[in-house]
């Protein structure tokens, strides 16, 4: 009858322990990509005159917006 609830115990342990470590994670990863962007202005007009497109600051802006309303 001990060994039952130890093994309840341990399980239970083991099941908080992977929820808790999954949400510290995602905050983690939250505010890391929130500090750091994977993408900004000058890499997207890089990007954009590697395509052989003139980029414009009015363009580029658009894009920012629609990548930043995306991830929201």
């Amino acid at each position: 009858m001990g060994t039952i609830w130890i093994v309840l115990i341990a399980i239970l342990a083991l099941i908080a322990g992977v929820a808790l470590g999954f949400f510290i994670a995602r905050r983690y990863m939250m505010s890391y990509l929130k500090k750091n962007p994977p993408i900004n202005e000058q890499m997207l007009r890089t990007l954009m005159m590697q395509m052989g497109q003139k980029p414009s600051q009015k363009k580029i802006n658009q894009m920012m917006r629609a990548m930043n309303n995306q991830n929201k």
